[in-house]
């Protein structure tokens, strides 16, 4: 592979005045893999095998084994291999295994260090300790107190120190501070600012004399870029948590590195469809004097690793029957990839939405209410498999329905577009109602002319809500929900209800009809 020089001015400006003592370190690193043991669509859901055999598919762990393996045996000097959080959490394969097969493949990979990722904490702490059970690289995150979590205390390090070719390279990691709302980490896991937590850390190391330092963090782009604005003493920062997808292809977010005040940050998707890759070159003084490098795509260019193949077809085999089973048809595709949910209205979330509503709405329910953050992929068209329905809809939620004012729901969705700019999975799908939003207001003043079945809301009347349990129980920052009156979490599996409301409108028709709408 022929790496992309940097052009920017902030760029070449790293090139300038290098010592001629150079030390060079490929650094290969991955970020939100989600539990894709298997090859993905171009929807980031199921891939079929036919599919796959016909080259239409991306990443998987057997493709990435190979991928590693080639650029370590190509790479010239030092690698290391990083990941910034979320291994956990979306497919069957977490919801049979949990994050045993993240321990099995990291290890096999052989990791040098991860960053946790708030999905780490799906399965509360005892979840995450478990994985610890497992692996032996260290696992990471500086700004969370474990220390009253007895399986957790002490395993979870606040930085490390590799020492790739007995070259002293510091690692600092840092979680984002929502965690409690996006994930269930306990009430005795205790988090504290990340600006506060890494640089504490990198001056720690910085005094033991390491003058070499990464942040391998689980915060999002924007945040990472707070990050570079405020720290001193960080090389370059590897990120994950918002999905971002940086480098010179089309649909990229921005350029790969980003620069933020002379720091370099990097990430590179989500779902092992690209292993991220770059060459750093430090001086004699641990400067960093160049960076090169891009994504590696994985895709049917890529072979697969045959062994790792075999294992993950192995492990598939308890989930066949479930994600074979097809439930309905769609005339088109449907979608639901992160970056049109979590801004406007989307297909999928106007399909969840639609089929919550439908199935308690002779309950008195009429209103709606789905966290895009819980919409995790798109479906194709044609037949519609359960296991596409369970990779959409992948946390085992159930339905919530309960009572709320008017005035709680206008604090509701102002609570859902409050961190659009973060593309936070709380942006609101509904049903029911619809509503304006102004993502360039301040927060808590973007939501208007919210109406409920076509009549102005009323702030003193009291709404049939439904939901799922994770958000009506505070999940996503929806706290004005937890004391809601008559509130019953107990209904059936949120996929199960998608599903059977597929099923009963089949061949499904995916649509938007302006139920909300962005201004600006």
């Amino acid at each position: 592979m022929t790496f992309r020089l940097l052009t920017s001015a902030a760029a070449l400006a790293l090139t300038a005045g290098a010592a001629s003592a150079e030390y060079s370190l490929t650094i290969l690193h991955t970020n939100d893999f989600h539990d894709r043991w298997e090859p993905i669509s171009k929807y980031d859901s199921t891939c079929a095998p036919e599919e796959n055999e016909a080259g239409e598919c991306f990443g998987g762990i057997a493709r990435l084994v190979s991928a590693v393996e080639s650029r370590r045996a190509e790479a010239e000097g030092d690698v290391l291999l990083l990941d910034a959080g979320d291994m956990f959490q979306g497919s069957l394969f977490f919801t049979q295994y949990g994050g045993d097969l993240a321990a099995e493949f990291m290890t096999a990979l052989d990791y040098d260090a991860m960053a946790v990722g708030n999905h780490e904490f799906d399965k509360g702490p005892e979840g995450l300790a478990a994985f610890l059970d497992k692996v032996t690289f260290p696992v990471l995150s500086a700004n969370i107190d474990v220390s009253g979590v007895p399986d957790l205390a002490g395993r979870v390090g606040k930085s490390v120190l590799l020492q790739p070719g007995g070259e002293q390279i510091g690692i600092v990691s840092v979680l984002a501070e929502d965690t409690p709302e996006t994930s269930s980490p306990g009430d005795a896991v205790i988090f504290s600012p990340i600006i506060d937590a890494a640089q504490a850390q990198i001056d720690s190391l910085t005094e033991e004399g390491v003058n070499k330092i990464i942040l391998l963090t689980h915060v999002g782009l924007n945040a990472d870029i707070r990050l570079a604005e405020a720290l001193t003493g960080a090389d370059l920062i590897i990120g994950g948590h918002s999905h971002t997808l940086l480098g010179d292809m089309d649909d990229a977010q921005g350029p790969y590195p980003t620069m933020a005040n002379d720091t370099p940050i990097v990430t590179a998707y989500a779902y092992g469809k690209y292993l991220g890759e770059v060459v750093a070159t430090f001086d004699e003084d641990g400067k960093l004097t160049e960076l090169t490098g891009a994504p590696v795509l994985l895709d049917a260019s890529v072979e697969e690793d045959a062994d790792t193949k075999a294992r993950v077809d192995e492990l598939a085999g308890p989930l066949e029957e479930m994600r074979a089973t097809v439930v309905a048809e769609s005339s088109e595709p449907i979608e639901g990839a992160r970056e049109v949910c979590r801004a406007m209205e989307c297909q999928m979330g106007n399909l969840v939405s639609d089929a919550m509503l439908d199935r308690v709405k002779d309950q008195g329910i009429q209103i709606a209410i789905q966290n895009s953050g819980g919409v995790r992929a798109s479906i194709d068209a044609g037949e519609v498999t359960m296991g596409e329905v369970l990779t959409v809809l992948p946390f085992q939620n159930t339905l919530s329905t309960f009572q709320i004012t008017g005035a709680t729901l206008v604090e509701a969705l102002e609570n859902g577009a409050s961190q659009m700019d973060e593309g936070a999975g709380r942006f609101p799908q509904v049903a029911g109602l619809s509503f304006s939003v102004d993502p360039s207001a301040e927060a808590g003043s973007r939501i208007s002319e919210v109406m409920v079945g076509g009549e102005p809301v009323d702030p003193e009347a009291t709404y049939g809500a439904v939901s799922n349990n994770y958000v009506r129980n505070g999940g996503d920052g929806y706290k004005m929900f937890v004391d809601a009156e008559n509130a019953y979490d107990f209904g059936p599996d949120l996929a199960d209800v998608v599903a059977e409301y597929l099923a009963a409108n089949a061949p499904y028709t995916p649509y938007t009809d302006g139920r909300i709408t962005v201004t600006e």
